[in-house]
């Protein structure tokens, strides 16, 4: 057998193994991930391993040599490790400033805040920019579990639209979960193929923004056509719901400060490189803008600030804090494991020398090799249900075409194009499909009818938005 067919050989079993666990054997995917990590690591040549550290790291033969003579174990925890140390503390960040924000009502603001901006007749579209909003920072599931009872009490207000109102907060908290850091998917994508995080969160909310919209028409569309009627859910009642969206507003902190914990990061990333152009690069000026710059800095003076709020608005007490901060951080390292474990997989699949497959390919057309990652990225969502676990295993196999330096456009297209291709096809094998579903009252025919083409339709218009951006605008 030769070479290439190895590879291919060992990459297959990698990603059966991923997907089969997750699938057929419903194991978690933090097991899943090490499982196929395990495997990849045991069944991989030597020489594709001494031949990745010289190639792709520079080292002499005698240092990949050695690194080839580390046991499977040694060579997987290093992966783990590694991306353990990039990401790891963002995420848990991430995951106090989701909390944070609502349990003291700043989520609830923002989102109320939009409907009284947009009105009841634009209740759509404030819910769409509202669960998009909130998406950055907190995860889909939760986003969701906040909003669908605003959405039902926009129906018991109005008496219609309810299948629209649920369809637009599903658009919108979607794409970010697969496009804006520091959501777990794409801050990893964006560290494995070497895109700078502040460029990561502005291109993903340009695409993230065209594909929510392209969400919405189907849901405005659907809305048309077909009701979905409200239903009694197993969560909660229609009466608590009530109850609920007549809380009054005094008891929610201002705007500024609900979206300061947001904004903040993304001020402070993004315009780390612009502000340190106008300064002496060796001053102490140019020394506190790159510090505050920093992803890890920026999310920490973010998570103290939304910690702030949360203590501020209500009055809480230092245990209460520390148990709704050690909640937030049991949940934060769920996600920690299942993307240190991701990394874990995708550090064995580049030791394969996958990127000697496909060395070819940034001579070809840059639409094909974004539409090639796509597809990946597609069809592993749609094997084993999970975005963030889709994204993990496609860059796995995919960041060697970053890594050369060839590639002949700026990488953060390929990250784009595996982002959208996270989303078809969400179906039954998606613990997301679950909670909409079952929160929103769908029955499982519904959920098929409804929440399946949207997927399909975002993840397609993404594509195409990656297509022409770098067609046009590669950046190279």
């Amino acid at each position: 057998m030769s070479d290439t067919w190895v590879t291919l050989a060992v990459i297959l079993a990698g990603v059966t193994t991923v997907i089969g666990s997750v699938l057929w054997l419903r194991l978690h995917a933090f097991l899943a991930l090490v499982f196929g990590a395990l495997v990849v690591a045991a069944i991989t040549p030597r020489a594709n391993i001494e031949e990745y550290f010289m190639q792709s790291k520079s080292l002499s033969s005698e240092a990949a040599a050695a690194q080839a003579d580390k046991t499977i174990g040694e060579r997987v925890a290093a992966g783990f490790g590694d991306t353990c140390a990039t990401i790891g503390i963002l995420i848990a960040m991430a995951a106090i400033i989701g909390k944070c924000l609502l349990d003291s009502g700043a989520a609830d603001r923002i989102v109320r805040t939009a409907l009284a901006w947009f009105g009841e007749r634009a209740a759509p579209v404030a819910f769409m920019l509202s669960g998009f909003t909130l998406g950055i920072p907190v995860f889909f599931d939760t986003v969701f579990y906040l909003m669908i009872p605003l959405g039902k009490a926009m129906q018991m207000r109005t008496g219609r639209n309810y299948l629209l109102y649920v369809l637009t907060i599903v658009c919108g908290a979607t794409m970010a979960h697969s496009l804006v850091p520091p959501t777990p998917g794409p801050l990893f994508v964006a560290e494995e193929l070497g895109v700078d995080i502040g460029l990561m969160m502005i291109a993903g909310g340009i695409v993230g923004l065209l594909t929510a919209g392209a969400g919405f028409l189907f849901a405005v569309l659907a809305n048309r056509w077909w009701t979905l009627p409200l239903r009694e859910s197993p969560d909660v009642s229609l009466e608590q719901l009530k109850e609920a969206a007549e809380l009054d507003e005094s008891q929610l902190p201002p705007l500024w400060l609900s979206l300061l914990p947001i904004v903040l990061p993304v001020i402070m990333i993004a315009g780390q490189p612009l502000l340190g152009g106008f300064v002496t690069a060796d001053g102490a000026l140019s020394t506190i803008i790159h510090a505050l710059g920093n992803k890890t800095i920026a999310l920490t003076i973010a998570a103290i600030v939304a910690m702030i709020t949360l203590v501020w608005q209500k009055r809480t007490s230092r245990e209460d804090l520390g148990e709704a901060i050690q909640g937030a951080l049991a949940s934060g390292g769920v996600i920690i494991l299942i993307t240190a474990a991701g990394g874990a997989f995708g550090g064995v699949l580049r030791q394969t020398n996958v990127a000697g497959l496909i060395e070819d390919l940034p001579r070809t057309s840059p639409a094909i090799i974004c539409t090639m990652a796509w597809a990946i990225t597609a069809a592993i969502r749609t094997a084993q249900g999970s975005a963030t676990v889709a994204m993990i295993t496609a860059v796995g196999i995919l960041s060697g075409l970053a890594s050369g330096g060839d590639l002949g456009f700026h990488p953060v297209y390929l990250a784009l194009a595996i982002g959208c291709g996270s989303k078809p096809v969400a179906w039954m094998n998606d613990s997301g499909f679950w909670v909409v579903t079952r929160m929103s009252g769908m029955t499982e025919a519904e959920g098929l009818k409804f929440i399946t083409p949207m997927s399909i339709i975002m993840g397609v218009v993404g594509l195409a938005a990656v297509l022409i951006g770098v067609t046009v605008y590669p950046m190279s």
